[in-house]
C-alpha cells in the first residue's frame, strides 16, 4: 500500500503554489501627462517586466498583474484586467499587451482618490492573493473630487499596501503629495526625476515591493 501511494504521489502534478502578491500598477493619464510621456510610462514598465531579477520573483511568487489607467471624475479604467505570472511566457505576453495598449483617455483632471478607489475594487477578483498592493503613479497631486483621505482609510481597512510613483519636474512637491496623502502605513514613494526616469523608477519600485524582508 505504501508503495502504491508512493507511486501515485510520483505521477500526479505537484500542486501550484499560492499567489503571494497581487498589484494593481495605477498609470496616471490626466492633462498633464502628453503622448511621449504616456509613451515613455508605457514603455518603461515594459521594460522593467523584462529585468531578470523582477521576473524571477514574480515566477516564484505566481504575482498577479492588472493595470489600471485613471483621469478625472468618473474616468478610470481596467486597460489589463489580471494574468498571473506563472512563467516567462507569461510574462512576455503581459509586456506585449502592455506596449499595445491604448490611451483610455485622452487627459483631464487629476482624480487622485476615485483612481485609488476604483484599484482597491479590482482585488474581488484575486481573493486568493496573500498580499495585495496598489501602485499609485502620477505626476501631479488631486485637483478634483478629493477623496483621496477616504480611499487612504478604505485600503487600511482592507489590508493593501499602497506604495507610489511620483514623476517630478522640479522638486519633491508630488512626492510629498503621494506620501502624506496617499500611501499606507508602511508604504513607500519612488520618485523619477521626469518621465525620462520613468522606466528605472518603476523597475525599483516593483523590486523593492516584491521582495520586501518580511513581507
Amino acid at each position: 500500500m505504501r508503495a502504491l501511494a508512493l507511486a501515485l504521489a510520483l505521477t500526479l502534478p505537484a500542486a501550484a503554489d499560492a499567489c503571494e502578491a497581487a498589484l494593481v500598477l495605477a498609470m496616471d493619464v490626466s492633462g498633464s501627462v502628453d503622448r511621449g510621456e504616456y509613451l515613455l510610462q508605457v514603455e518603461g514598465l515594459a521594460a522593467a517586466l523584462a529585468d531578470p531579477a523582477l521576473r524571477e520573483v514574480m515566477v516564484q511568487d505566481q504575482v498577479a498583474l492588472a493595470v489600471v489607467q485613471w483621469s478625472s471624475l468618473g474616468q478610470q479604467a481596467l486597460v489589463l484586467p489580471w494574468q498571473r505570472m506563472l512563467s516567462a511566457r507569461a510574462i512576455d505576453d503581459f509586456a506585449a499587451r502592455v506596449l499595445a495598449m491604448p490611451r483610455a483617455f485622452p487627459g483631464s483632471d487629476t482624480a487622485v482618490g476615485q483612481a485609488l478607489e476604483f484599484s482597491l475594487d479590482q482585488f474581488a477578483a484575486v481573493p486568493d492573493c496573500r498580499r495585495r498592493i496598489v501602485d499609485m503613479s502620477g505626476d501631479g497631486d488631486e485637483n478634483v473630487g478629493y477623496t483621496t483621505p477616504r480611499a487612504r482609510a478604505r485600503a487600511i481597512a482592507e489590508g493593501v499596501e499602497v506604495n507610489a510613483l511620483a514623476i517630478e519636474a522640479m522638486g519633491l512637491s508630488i512626492s510629498n503629495f503621494y506620501r502624506r496623502w496617499v500611501i499606507t502605513p508602511g508604504g513607500f514613494v519612488e520618485t523619477a526625476q521626469g518621465h525620462l526616469d520613468y522606466a528605472r523608477a518603476i523597475r525599483s519600485k516593483m523590486l523593492r515591493e516584491l521582495t520586501r524582508p518580511g513581507a
